[in-house]
């Protein structure tokens, strides 16, 4: 093969594998990415979620849900998911069963 060829494919291979990268790196940073809650953030966002419910155990937390600033998941004693809304200020501004747990249950 001639050098010129080589160089053309290589050159080929390396600008799809670039296009590729950047494709996967837009699609895990879009608006569908869940970010957990951290920090301080996490340890109020928690308190409010279980104050608000009286019992439970926080599962899992989201950052810019689709539905509020922040949400958090709780499993309660019977087993059932509890997704609590939050504000920036962790107010509670609703809560709804996860549609998970209603899944399992039918």
């Amino acid at each position: 093969m001639k050098r010129h060829t080589i160089i053309l494919i290589g050159t080929a291979t390396a600008a799809v594998g670039a296009i590729g990268l950047a494709g996967a790196v837009a699609a895990g940073t879009g608006d569908d990415a869940e970010r957990p809650i951290t920090g301080a953030a996490l340890t109020q966002a928690s308190d409010a979620a279980l104050e608000h419910l009286g019992e439970g155990t926080v599962t899992e937390t989201e950052e810019g849900d689709e539905d509020s600033y922040y949400e958090v998941e709780v499993t309660l004693e019977s087993g059932r998911q509890v997704d609590v809304q939050l504000d920036e200020n962790f107010d509670v501004v609703g809560s709804s069963p996860d549609d998970e747990s209603e899944a399992d249950d039918g």
